[in-house]
């Protein structure tokens, strides 16, 4: 079979041939019809992912596809089975081995290139909306860097919430994206004075942040009394620097965890989600003018 390999870090990734894995105990092997392609792929293969498979390694953290073959003991999805998976990596290739117990059956309106994008920024949001900020009913929500593939979907979920969502993202066709998905507020992240803006609309409640840098700091200084900050990527490139004494006057809650245990370690927390991401409506992420999907002519397929 093919796959794509990366063989040292900050290198383009290659076309490799491999054996056909066989599934071992409790295993299942996937032939792989879509990938999701996200912020911390592109991370891993730099080499600066907290995550760092041994070289030379199969990028691609989670694909759609049917299962093709299990094995002992398996108990999962049986062959013929739509799926989608959450793998670390190593979906990149035409065909891969993983537990059983990592596959989620997918709907038969879902189709493979939207599920292999799904899991990842729904899941995201939908966690930590929910179970580390409690977003609720009337609260407002800032979201950062809201056109990408999770504020949007931060965005689509706030608004199911009940919140009142306030969206930044870089110039009028990205705002324009995240006023689709249901942002309330618009506020150009170029702007000056952010956390005026911020105050002005009445403070935060709960900080989506995706973009870390000045944006980060800009949120922190604009949350009300008990606000909540989710620390969740920084795509600016500099990493948010948190300072305890910024919550000294009561003013808001840090909220930091590793996110990677919720796609591998059971019980998968983010399977708590799946249903209510599932009910109903077009996925924020799959929104038109966001294709997933990259014309053969400019990726060459596997």
């Amino acid at each position: 079979m093919r796959c794509w390999q990366v063989k040292r870090p900050g290198a383009a990734p290659v076309i490799a041939r491999a054996e056909v894995p066989e599934p071992g105990p409790g295993a299942v092997r996937l032939r792989v019809a879509a990938v999701g392609l996200n912020f911390a792929d592109l991370l891993m293969l730099a080499g600066h992912y907290q995550t760092r498979p041994p070289l030379p390694f199969v990028p691609g953290m989670e694909c759609a596809g049917v299962v093709e073959a299990s094995g002992p003991g398996s108990g999962g999805p049986r062959p013929g089975t739509r799926v989608l998976a959450v793998v670390g990596h190593g979906a990149l290739a035409e065909r891969l081995c993983l537990p059983a117990a990592r596959l989620t059956a997918i709907p038969d309106r879902m189709d493979f290139a939207e599920a292999a994008g799904f899991a990842i920024a729904h899941g995201t949001a939908h966690l930590a909306l929910t179970r580390k900020a409690r977003l609720g009913p009337g609260e407002t929500l800032l979201v950062t860097g809201a056109a990408g593939g999770v504020g949007l979907t931060a965005v689509e979920i706030g608004k199911r919430l009940g919140a009142r969502v306030i969206a930044s993202a870089r110039g009028a066709d990205r705002l324009a994206e995240a006023r689709a998905a249901g942002a309330d507020v618009l506020i150009d992240s170029d702007a000056p004075d952010l956390t005026g803006r911020l105050r002005a609309e009445g403070g935060l409640d709960v900080v989506f942040d995706t973009v870390g840098g000045p944006a980060f700091d800009a949120a922190l200084r604009a949350c009300r009394p008990e606000g909540r900050l989710l620390a969740i990527g920084f795509a600016s490139g500099a990493v948010p620097q948190f300072r305890p004494t910024s919550c000294w006057s009561g003013t808001s809650r840090w909220r930091a965890s590793g996110m990677a245990a919720i796609w591998t370690t059971p019980p998968m927390p983010w399977r708590q989600a799946w249903p209510r991401c599932c009910a109903g409506g077009p996925r924020a992420a799959c929104a038109p003018g966001r294709p997933l999907c990259c014309p053969s002519r400019r990726c060459p397929k596997l």
